[in-house]
């Protein structure tokens, strides 16, 4: 059986292997799901969940991903280029998930949409694109760069624009995730 880091090392590059790390650290995105991954999988107290923590907060400051060990995220991710990414410690983000640089998702501290987004599988998010709030991305979905998305998305669309655009698409993120973990 593959381990997450296994399958967020073949949607990154395409083939699995038993030590990611020879390949997987020329590349920063890697690098900081790598430390991510043991972040999660060891408690904050443990000598090595201190160890993983503490890299992960400098690969946060030298990267500026901005990623905490207690957001929930599923197998294959993926951090297509190294710039500020913001996402919410309670945020939940689903398998196959591709995020570009400069995205935040965040959350809402007012309104209808108070508290925090759920993004499902297969879910692929252009650069600069904003998902704020209490709501819920549905599988099989492409965010446009540069969209504010305030509310929820059904599956299988493509979402694009300041007030967002919804156009239904079967076909939403073919091409565009590659290597999907089944």
């Amino acid at each position: 059986m593959k381990t997450i880091i296994q399958k967020d090392f073949y949607r990154n590059f395409g083939y699995w292997t038993n030590f990611p790390f020879t390949k997987g650290f020329l590349s920063p995105g890697f690098r900081f799901i790598y430390c991510l991954r043991n972040a999660q999988k060891y408690n904050s107290k443990h000598p090595l969940g201190l160890f993983y923590r503490l890299l992960l907060r400098r690969y946060s400051i030298k990267y500026g991903y901005q990623i905490s060990a207690k957001t929930k995220i599923g197998e294959g991710f993926n951090l297509g280029h190294w710039g500020t990414i913001v996402v919410n410690p309670n945020a939940v983000i689903g398998k196959n998930c591709n995020i570009a640089h400069g995205v935040t998702i965040g959350q809402t501290n007012r309104g209808k949409s108070k508290g925090y987004p759920i993004i499902k599988d297969n879910v692929w998010i252009g650069t600069n694109a904003v998902i704020v709030g209490s709501i819920i991305i549905g599988n099989n979905v492409l965010i446009a760069p540069n969209s504010y998305v305030t509310e929820n998305i059904p599956d299988n669309s493509v979402v694009m624009g300041n007030p967002i655009t919804i156009i239904s698409n079967d076909r939403a993120t073919e091409g565009y995730i590659n290597n999907r973990i089944d």
